[in-house]
């Protein structure tokens, strides 16, 4: 993964900057940034679920996520149950000290064209707070989609952060960046459900039975930076405390049903053979197939450390979804007549 956002051809300048070969600075185009992170779960861990995950994102931040539970079953990235939450499209990491800030704007900016020079040139006559205690930080992007318009101005692709630093740019690391940095990094256990009947053998007018199987826990993921003195970590925590089921057709009474989880010797439960609620088909799926849902809803709560047992930190985010969906086939009971 490049450290840097500016690409080094000559003049790279940054994205969304426009092309500093023409001057067009639109704000809409521009060379993006080599590799600025991706998924952080590419290449460790897959959706096989189970296991730990790690990786990084930006240039310095590193995901870890605890291990998903499940049985080991199939995971999935999770959904927000807010659908107008976004994650941060960008924001400023520590990246270089005077000096190293110097040598990255000679080499990226030489021989650059308009917007690019004047950049270069304002930074020159900065004179890189050489002398000055502190770090230029500089823009990361969260993955290469550019969709989304990243909010800091081409004209502040790096900024002069000092030790005491008496306002922070908005757009600076915080805990609370790192927070949904992680929120938006985890995996979740998709619904190891198990039907009675099995799913290929369910009947008319008999109530759904419906467990969790194996080691249900919650899940943490933790995003950290230390990098050139600067410390800070946020952990996100994903418990799940409802299981809702949708027997995946109006031909049903009631078509769903939601269970509240209970904690148990090994992890999180439910078991509706005893519950008011049952899903109970009415009309068999003939020669087709129900497309059975059951989704788990998680609470998530952040702390501002790497201890996923550290106090809950506002403003909080939003619950968690993680889902699953299988086929079920539906009979009419055989009566025998005698």
């Amino acid at each position: 993964m490049a450290a840097g956002l500016v690409v080094a051809l000559g003049a790279g300048f940054p994205a969304y900057a426009g092309d500093p070969k023409t001057g067009d600075d639109t704000g809409t185009g521009g060379q993006p940034p080599a590799d600025p992170g991706g998924d952080p779960g590419a290449g460790s861990g897959g959706d096989s679920g189970g296991n730990s995950r790690s990786g990084s994102i930006g240039a310095h931040i590193q995901i870890n996520q605890s291990r998903t539970g499940g049985s080991g079953g199939s995971t999935s990235k999770a959904t927000s149950s807010n659908a107008d939450w976004k994650p941060p499209v960008c924001w400023y990491e520590p990246m270089y000290t005077p000096d190293e800030y110097e040598d990255f704007i000679d080499s990226s900016y030489k021989g650059a064209r308009e917007p690019a020079a004047s950049y270069a040139k304002k930074r020159a006559d900065e004179d890189y707070h050489k002398g000055d205690k502190g770090l230029w930080w500089q823009v990361q992007f969260r993955n290469d989609d550019y969709t989304d318009a990243c909010p800091v101005t081409p004209a502040n692709w790096e900024i002069w952060v000092p030790p005491a630093q008496p306002k922070a740019d908005p757009d600076q690391l915080t805990p609370e960046i790192l927070s949904e940095l992680a929120y938006n990094s985890t995996r979740l256990p998709k619904p190891p459900v198990v039907l009675s009947p099995t799913p290929d053998r369910l009947k008319v007018n008999l109530g759904t039975r419906v467990k969790l199987d194996g080691d249900f826990d919650r899940v943490w993921t933790t995003a950290d930076i230390d990098y050139k003195g600067v410390e800070m970590a946020a952990t996100t925590v994903a418990t799940p405390v409802a299981l809702r089921v949708d027997a995946g057709t109006s031909d049903a009474d009631p078509q769903t049903c939601t269970y509240d989880l209970v904690k148990g010797d090994n992890g999180y439960t439910v078991d509706s053979k005893d519950a008011a609620c049952n899903v109970t088909y009415l009309h068999s799926s003939g020669t087709g197939t129900y497309p059975f849902k059951a989704s788990i809803t998680w609470k998530v709560t952040w702390t501002d450390s790497a201890d996923p047992d550290g106090p809950a930190r506002q403003p909080g985010l939003p619950d968690g979804l993680s889902t699953y969906e299988q086929n079920v086939t539906v009979k009419e009971i055989q009566a025998v007549n005698r």
